[in-house]
């Protein structure tokens, strides 16, 4: 059964590497979604997909987030809004 998380990060360097970062243990466990920056210092992600899938990425997640200096972790449950037609975007 598919579901999706919504994560929002608040990051205290360039978050450009954790956008690369996100975008390729998105693909690595087969999620859809985005990344994008917000107005502020956060980047919200959004991925859609298995439960065990989405565990694996925000376990990676929680592990690879040290390197970014990210400050907090917000992970909630999401009702998909649009269709992500498969893919893992980064949305600038």
């Amino acid at each position: 059964m598919n579901r999706c998380m919504r994560i929002t990060c608040a990051v205290a360097d360039s978050e450009v590497g954790l956008h690369t970062f996100v975008q390729r243990y998105a693909k690595k466990f087969e999620l859809e979604g985005v990344v994008q920056s917000l107005s502020d210092t956060r980047v919200r992600v959004v991925v859609c997909g298995t439960q065990d899938a989405i565990e694996d990425f925000v376990d990676a997640l929680h592990h690879g987030v040290v390197e970014h200096v990210v400050s907090a972790l917000e992970i909630e449950p999401f009702l998909k809004d649009r269709d992500y037609r498969g893919v893992f975007r980064v949305i600038e």
